[in-house]
């Protein structure tokens, strides 16, 4: 990673602050204008970062995030079990992001109800286990209903960074990345929408000519959309970074003393390089992106430690780790499918 100080500064505004322009980073950052527009461009076409518009589709009939993991038996190469899953798993719309090693994988899913996680899971295991891949278990489902759950980070890299290139982080922790507030959309509506989905780096004006409206009312309806509807979340390359580890946490609670739910107290867990955390009452899945494994270790300790001290476990976690260098993303953040099936735009 070879970025100047400024380049770490606007890589880490950006990311904590996607939707700001780049007069509003250069202010925050002290830092010329042009010079933020300069190091944004160069990023960009470095491809230090991909920007997403996440669709808030439990405002559109959603109702579950569902996270499957699966432990295999590598008697096939990744490249081929990739090959084998891309065709007759990851082609289903509610997927949008996995990824996998030789022997273990884990995948994200926004759907409808159960039923549709339920017939993606049976081809999973139908598919596995005809092929000798399962490793004496079932993939596990972890399902987090919106009504019932709290997702505390989705994919927020900002405090990360600000761990990674030294600075201070002053990070306010959203009670719920997926808060409800349902609503009908109309036809056009649900076109543009989709389109912002499809084309997040577009321009208003381009979005327009492709549906056909005027750049006026996409930048309304953008706006609209903004409030509650669709998020603004930054991906950064992790391998630009040196980050080495992703580990992935699937933690059951001790049903006779969970912590408090409602008063949020699992997010006193979260460290800095924790990127995804969601919760129910008695379960939560967290994943953490470090630079090395003393950096993982210290995360999970703390992780550990309060869990033991609160006694807020009874069983063992269930801790995997993936070396950011030989897994495989095998579909990389792409909310569109589900959208358009959700929507029918």
């Amino acid at each position: 990673m070879n970025l100047t100080n400024y380049e770490k500064k606007v890589l880490y505004g950006i990311t904590k602050f996607p939707n700001a322009n780049d007069r509003e980073l250069a202010e925050k950052f002290r830092i010329k204008q042009s010079t933020v527009s300069a190091i944004r461009k160069r990023l960009k076409e470095e491809n230090y970062y991909k920007l997403y518009f996440v669709p808030m589709l439990q405002n559109f009939g959603a109702e579950i995030m569902a996270i499957i993991y699966t432990n295999f038996n590598p008697v096939i190469p990744l490249e081929k079990r990739v090959e084998i899953t891309e065709e007759k798993i990851e082609a289903s719309e509610e997927i949008f992001f996995s990824m996998g090693e030789e022997d273990k994988g884990f995948s994200i899913s926004f759907a409808k109800n159960y039923t549709s996680i339920g017939k993606i899971n049976d081809i999973r295991t139908n598919t596995f286990g005809s092929l000798g891949l399962l490793d004496r278990q079932y993939p596990k489902e972890v399902i987090f209903p919106f009504e019932l759950s709290k997702i505390y980070r989705f994919f927020d890299f900002s405090p990360l960074l600000a761990d990674l290139f030294g600075m201070n982080e002053n990070s306010i922790e959203n009670k719920n990345f997926f808060e409800i507030n349902k609503t009908n959309f109309s036809k056009r509506e649900k076109k543009i929408f989709c389109k912002i989905i499809e084309y997040p780096e577009k321009s208003s004006k381009e979005i327009a000519e492709m549906v056909g409206v005027t750049r006026h009312t996409v930048g309304r309806l953008k706006k609209k959309f903004m409030n509650g509807y669709m998020k603004t979340v930054v991906i950064p390359n992790f391998k630009k970074l040196g980050l080495k580890i992703l580990a992935f946490y699937h933690i059951t609670l001790n049903p006779h003393n969970p912590p408090n739910f409602e008063k949020d107290e699992l997010k006193g867990l979260l460290c800095n390089e924790i990127v995804f955390f969601a919760a129910r009452r008695f379960e939560f899945v967290a994943i953490s992106i470090h630079t090395n494994f003393e950096k993982y270790k210290l995360c999970k300790t703390n992780i550990l430690q309060k869990l033991k001290e609160n006694d807020w476990i009874v069983i063992n976690p269930m801790i995997r780790t993936y070396s950011l260098n030989k897994a495989k993303v095998i579909k990389d953040f792409n909310f569109l499918p589900i959208t358009k099936k959700l929507l029918a735009c």
